[in-house]
């Protein structure tokens, strides 16, 4: 096993100082942040954060930390340099451990020297702990190696803005142009028509490829390829904007063979997932892996039974039933945390027969050390009393742990067989208090391409937080996509046309098909 982490002593005997660290968050893949600079931000009692450090990674906070946002926007800024430097000190003063959350690295044109020069006038203790630099991750996620030895063995990386106080450029262009191979300019693109002149009219080819890459590393990831004679011209007709890096060199050509990360079936759509949020991460990896911009919105929670006599009382006569039947991964969780609740384990199932609705149901049973008797192939409830039918279970006693809005098709079916069947419910679904802000946000922006439901619950629950009309106005070109027929009809009955559903109900299936339906569309 790897080394956990020692965070530093302070370099101060002062009981009254706090300490600094100054962290790059990296170029917006929230996957890049490093592993020091994670469990940094989970120790500070405050954090200071910045426009290009993805938020995302302020869910590894403590949730008693002190958030502060500290954004420069080309000219808005959130707060002046001077205000962000007076906020680190004073909050180290106080004695809490700060993180400055930084895009990028805070050595490569983010201010991070000057911040340390104020916590060191301060006599505040620091920590620099090193992220991806965009120049380097923004190239890479286009498909474009800065250095390759067919091409060039010398990169530089150059402010395209310089302190706007400087009587004159100390840019060398001339050797600029002439001595390096590759060339990374950061926080270009308003200067970009001035940036390309000075290197054509200091000995630079005006046929030199040129890459810009905008919000590299991110699904929104934009690039735009040129030369230096048209690719100013390129980005003012097509409103190019900042924040963005520029690749000037001829490793800007390798791009069409090597991009990997933009040319993935679902790049740029936008995916509303509706699973609850312990369930959210396998469904929402999947179509990241394609491509896809996720926006988690979790419409149901699984919590407890208001009483859980019934399904105690099934469980302790477990030997009394010929059939253990689960239809999901949430029964098959519930149940074997109420087993284990009780003192017992898998073997108070004894010569109980177990059925086990889909593969990923199957596949939760098994990490218990049970294999199914029986997989329907049929994963609706109607495929387990199709099942079921073709053996005799004439007064065979059923054991059947449910959610507390399941369908009676199973009870009714199988009694209906000369079963006797028992279904306590193992779990409820409720509806959250709130849905999270930047998902609906995406919603009212229209950047969502298309919408998951994998049970009736989650569209049922989703129109109750929303209202029916609502619903139907944010949903308004957005592709439905359900995990099979019984939560196809429940949008149908609220308005909503499916566009998206696999014979196969399965996260895999639903995955493929919807891959399938943008290729089409």
């Amino acid at each position: 096993m790897p080394r956990p982490y020692t965070f530093p002593l302070p370099m101060t005997n002062s009981p009254n100082k706090g300490f600094v660290y100054l962290i790059g968050a990296g170029p917006g893949d929230p996957g890049l942040i490093t592993v020091k600079g994670r469990d940094c931000i989970a120790r500070a009692d405050v954090i200071l954060y910045d426009y290009l450090a993805n938020q995302g990674l302020l869910q590894h906070a403590r949730p008693d930390a002190e958030l502060i946002y500290a954004g420069k926007v080309g000219g808005a800024h959130n707060r002046e340099q001077w205000q962000i430097n007076d906020l680190l000190v004073g909050k180290a003063l106080e004695g809490k451990v700060v993180a400055r959350l930084k895009g990028g690295d805070p050595f490569v044109f983010g201010r991070g020297g000057e911040e340390c020069e104020e916590l060191l006038k301060a006599g505040i203790p620091f920590e620099i702990v090193p992220g991806v630099t965009s120049g380097i991750a923004a190239p890479a996620y286009a498909g474009i190696p800065l250095t390759h030895r067919d091409f060039t063995t010398s990169v530089a990386f150059v402010t395209g803005h310089e302190h706007p106080e400087k009587e004159a450029t100390a840019i060398d262009w001339e050797k600029l142009s002439l001595g390096s191979g590759t060339i990374v300019f950061f926080m270009g693109i308003k200067n970009l028509p001035q940036i390309t002149e000075n290197l054509v009219a200091h000995g630079r080819s005006p046929e030199t490829p040129v890459a810009l890459v905008r919000w590299g590393t991110r699904p929104e990831q934009e690039v735009l390829v040129g030369t230096l004679a048209d690719i100013a011209d390129k980005a003012r007709k097509s409103r190019f904007k900042a924040p963005a890096i520029t690749v000037v060199g001829e490793v800007v050509k390798l791009r069409e063979k090597l991009r990997w990360f933009d040319n993935r079936p679902l790049f740029g759509k936008g995916i509303l997932v509706t699973r609850a949020a312990d369930q959210a991460g396998e469904f929402s990896t999947m179509l990241e892996m394609l491509g896809a911009h996720v926006y988690e919105c979790p419409t149901i929670r699984l919590v407890p039974p208001e009483s859980t006599v019934d399904l105690d009382n099934a469980i302790s006569h477990l030997a009394d039933f010929r059939w253990l039947i689960f239809t999901s991964v949430n029964a098959v969780k519930f149940f074997f945390s109420r087993l284990h609740a009780l003192g017992l384990d898998t073997r108070a199932i004894g010569p109980c027969r177990v059925c086990a609705v889909g593969p990923r149901t199957a596949a939760s049973i098994r990490e218990f050390g049970i294999n199914p008797d029986l997989v329907p192939e049929d994963y609706k409830a109607e495929g387990v009393v199709a099942a079921f039918g073709k053996m005799d279970i004439s007064q065979a006693r059923i054991l059947f742990p449910k959610a507390d809005k399941a369908r009676d098709v199973i009870p009714a079916g199988l009694t209906a067989l000369g079963a006797e069947v028992v279904a306590p419910v193992a779990y409820r679904n409720i509806v959250p208090e709130a849905l999270p802000q930047e998902a609906m946000q995406a919603l009212e922006e229209k950047r969502i391409n298309c919408v998951t439901f994998t049970s009736s619950s989650t569209v049922e629950n989703l129109a109750a937080t929303l209202g029916e009309n609502r619903l139907l106005h944010l949903l308004e070109g957005v592709a439905v996509a359900s995990i099979g027929p019984v939560t196809s009809r429940t949008c149908r009955e609220l308005g909503l046309d499916v566009a998206i559903e696999p014979k196969e109900y399965t996260l895999a299936a639903l995955t493929e098909e919807i891959v399938r339906y943008f290729a089409n569309h």
